[in-house]
């Protein structure tokens, strides 16, 4: 075993390997703690992003007769309001109740994480919105 010396005389025992333990026990730690805040910022943008699309197809159907006149079209409208997300215009309900114009959508949210499927069932959420044009008090 060899001994360095410090520049105030005394000896340091050689630490060659302690780092690469280390960086191999707490790297997948860390890439799973990364990966999850960007799977939880993902399902955060895909709610909004649901709800928002539900609002403005209720609100076309209820304001604009021209443009989203049938169920067919609010559901269309739906679909193009849903930015970046890959919507089947199935997956969108419109009825018309009291309140006006409800549209309500559901949507399977696939996780990234690997091993999720311990915690979330088939690692995927089902996320529901619902909107209702003009707003009951």
């Amino acid at each position: 075993m060899t001994m360095r010396t410090l520049r105030n005389g005394k000896f340091a025992a050689p630490e060659s390997g302690n780092v690469a333990i280390e960086y191999a026990l707490v790297l997948p730690l860390m890439l799973l703690f990364i990966l999850g805040i960007i799977d939880t910022g993902r399902l955060l943008w895909t709610n909004s992003t649901l709800y928002r699309s539900v609002e403005a197809a209720a609100r076309c159907g209820a304001v604009n007769t021209i443009a989203c006149n049938t169920t067919t079209q609010i559901k269309s409208r739906a679909v193009a309001e849903a930015w970046g997300l890959s919507v089947d215009p199935s997956n969108f309900t419109v009825t018309a109740p009291a309140c006006g114009i409800r549209v309500a959508a559901t949507y399977s949210f696939k996780f990234i994480i690997p091993g999720v499927t311990a915690v979330v069932p088939r690692g995927m959420v089902t996320l529901n919105a619902t909107a209702c044009y003009p707003p009951t008090a």
